[in-house]
């Protein structure tokens, strides 16, 4: 049986204490009508938390009109959505946990006349949903101020209601990401040009979140090499192109990277000889620290497997690497996914050793919250 007790060491980001080493990664549940977290929300998270959860990183939240597909994706803007955001954080905080949102937009992924506000433009830095395909206008100087307006005002919100930090989703293909991708970013203005020209976009908006809250107040960033609308792309196909990367990002102040991938063994640069991950080259080279995900406890990834097939649970061999990894520092805190919408007592039953009791991801997790 793996010794787990490296993912139950406490850590300190800032002046958050975590009992342990274990957070929620974002996912989508599309469960609060109106754009409203209600109560189930607010139960579902307390649970992960009554569950042994360190840190809940809740779902995407958006973070202005443009910026979802989906009336039932929460936003993180207006009185009604932040009234229960706030009774969410209230529950979490009862049970002891510690709570952050992530401030999200779709950028082009939300196609226009889609989602909650169809009369309002869909926004992408060059009108493009990958390469060669055109479906919009590129975003204006005065549309990209405007939007980092909005992650700063969701920022300002979350720590005004109280929450812990705030984490950033350049990840994935969204708005962020478009940006970084120079498949979908032809711009040739301050927010275009080579990988490091083109993360200005969430510099801005690092340093805009930072500005609106307090010098305290976490911000976490996530980002991946892979993108929805191509699962083979990388921003980064060597260490130095990852530094260059990572350089703006890191003077801007993001203090803790979300390093997202498909399956959180595989070796991000194996032809270096290293078997470190994302979360480990970007900690490495970067110095901050880093939170890993993808695929933790089961054996099948999200993008193979997704929410909408079976997965079966890991039989311990890819858990004791992880913990290997974590004891040598790759990187410091361990997110779960669907693990966790199946198991709201993953960490209780990993603590306690009893990882044969856990129960299977199946697409009928999502039925409920």
């Amino acid at each position: 049986m793996t010794n787990t007790d490296a993912l139950f060491s406490p850590y300190k980001l800032k002046n958050l204490s975590l009992p342990n080493r274990i957070v929620m990664a974002p996912m989508t549940r599309s469960k609060s009508p109106g754009q409203i977290p209600g109560a189930d929300v607010a139960a579902y998270y307390r649970a992960r938390v009554e569950g042994g959860v360190g840190l809940i990183l809740t779902e995407g939240t958006v973070v202005e009109k443009s910026a979802s597909n989906d009336p039932n994706i929460p936003s993180f803007f207006g009185e009604k959505a932040l009234a229960g955001w706030a009774n969410v954080l209230k529950e979490v905080k009862a049970a002891g946990g510690h709570i952050m949102p992530q401030i999200w937009h779709q950028g082009v992924v939300r196609h226009n006349g889609s989602g909650p506000y169809p009369d309002v433009p869909s926004k992408s830095p060059s009108g493009q949903s990958r390469p060669g395909k055109k479906i919009g206008e590129p975003m204006t100087t005065k549309d990209i101020d405007e939007t980092i307006e909005a992650f700063a005002n969701a920022a300002r919100a979350a720590m005004d209601i109280g929450f812990d930090g705030v984490e950033i989703h350049g990840a994935h293909g969204y708005i962020i990401d478009q940006f970084f991708w120079d498949g979908t970013n032809e711009r040739a203005d301050r927010s275009g040009g080579d990988l490091a020209q083109r993360t200005n976009f969430a510099v801005e908006i690092v340093k805009a979140v930072r500005a609106a809250t307090s010098p305290d107040f976490p911000i976490l960033l996530r980002f991946s090499q892979w993108k929805q609308q191509d699962f083979t792309v990388r921003l980064a196909h060597t260490p130095q192109e990852l530094e260059g990367f990572l350089a703006p990002l890191t003077r801007a102040g993001v203090d803790m990277f979300h390093c997202s991938t498909r399956r959180f063994w595989e070796p991000e640069f194996a032809e270096s000889g290293s078997d470190m991950n994302l979360a480990g080259w970007t900690k490495k080279i970067s110095g901050v620290p880093t939170i890993t995900v993808g695929s933790v406890s089961l054996n099948g990834d999200f993008i193979t497997n997704g929410f909408t097939a079976n997965a079966d649970l890991d039989t311990g061999a890819h858990l004791a690497g992880l913990v290997k990894m974590l004891e040598r520092g790759d990187f410091d805190l361990v997110a779960v996914g669907r693990a966790l919408i199946a198991n709201a007592d993953w960490p209780k039953k990993v603590r306690a050793g009893h990882v044969d009791q856990l129960t299977p991801w199946s697409p009928q997790a999502l039925q409920t919250l």
